[in-house]
């Protein structure tokens, strides 16, 4: 069974409370970001935790290409790639590109650049796990790892994109066609009257 971690839609959304400082959303001009798509030993919304070291065989079998990159676990909005998944002490650290070719990817890098949104989720198969005693919460230590989304409401409040990467200086044609000359105006006019 395929788990995603997003909150069901039933649920009405509760305020996040993250552990990882604000989002540092500065302009992205080629859709990199990065972030946390799981803590370790941090409880989820519907009681589950993840032991450090529960990704490891599926990202060594799948490596970063193998992972989905989503918008809200939906199958049908691939919107660009990840580049680097890893294990550290922490939990699952994620570097994602995406695809601004995309008309969805280029949305979604305006609601992550504008704080919109910027939670991440996983989508997975637990393959090893256990219930405490402590709490009934579910200890999940080996998880098939299929895909990681872009969301509004993660089921871990702390999974967050912590950066967009700054968009360069530069006179390239992408950078001066009239979308991105209006789009650089407007963000101006914005910063300007903040």
């Amino acid at each position: 069974m395929l788990t995603s971690r997003s909150i069901p839609a039933a649920a009405p959304p509760r305020a996040p409370q993250s552990t990882i400082p604000p989002a540092s959303m500065a302009l992205a001009a080629d859709g990199t970001f990065t972030g946390y798509a799981s803590l370790f030993d941090t409880p989820d919304m519907g009681n589950d935790i993840i032991a450090p070291g529960a990704f490891a065989e599926s990202l060594a079998r799948r490596g970063p290409r193998g992972v989905k990159l989503l918008f809200q676990h939906d199958p049908a909005q691939p919107i660009g790639i990840w580049k680097n998944l890893r294990e550290d002490a922490r939990g699952l650290y994620a570097e994602g590109q995406l695809s601004i070719d995309n008309s969805k990817a280029r949305d979604v890098l305006a609601l992550l650049r504008s704080g919109a949104i910027d939670g991440l989720s996983i989508g997975f198969r637990a393959s090893s796990a256990n219930r405490t005693a402590k709490g009934g919460l579910r200890r999940l230590t080996k998880i098939d790892l299929w895909e990681i989304s872009v969301v509004t409401f993660p089921m871990l409040p702390g999974a967050r994109v912590t950066s967009v990467k700054a968009q360069p200086r530069s006179s390239s044609p992408a950078a001066n066609d009239p979308l991105s000359r209006r789009i650089q105006s407007l963000t101006a006019s914005i910063r300007a009257n903040t």
